[in-house]
């Protein structure tokens, strides 16, 4: 069992940037896929990104495509998500987890969760 732990959030105005990590412990994450979710108050569970270990490809939703970007030190085990301009809507808790494949992990399958971060963008 992987156990992930993410931090990095905060609070940043409208246009700034935040980068999230989550690192992967218990394990090493050697093969299928780790990305992040949010959940805004009141709203459903939301895919943003994932990133697929071994080849490096990535997958993002595409209300955050060309501000959010996705990437992985295997070294470290850990998996960051770089986000800049950002809006009032990218306001939620944002949870890491992995899954087999990032077809898989985008529908939610996942293996493991982190504990979340929050991620508060003021107007």
């Amino acid at each position: 069992q992987v156990q992930l732990v993410e931090s990095g959030g905060g609070l940043v105005q409208a246009g700034g940037s935040l980068r999230l990590s989550c690192a992967a412990s218990g394990r090493t994450v050697s093969n299928g896929a780790m990305g992040w979710f949010r959940q805004a108050v009141g709203k459903d569970r939301e895919f943003v990104a994932a990133i697929y270990w071994l080849s490096g490809n990535t997958v993002y939703v595409d209300s955050v495509k060309g501000r959010f970007t996705i990437s992985r030190d295997n070294a470290k085990n850990t998996v960051y998500l770089q986000m800049n301009s950002l809006k009032p809507e990218d306001t939620a808790v944002y949870y890491c987890a992995t899954g087999a494949s990032l077809v898989t992990l985008r529908q939610g399958t996942s293996n493991s969760w982190g504990q979340g971060t929050q991620v508060t963008v003021s107007s």
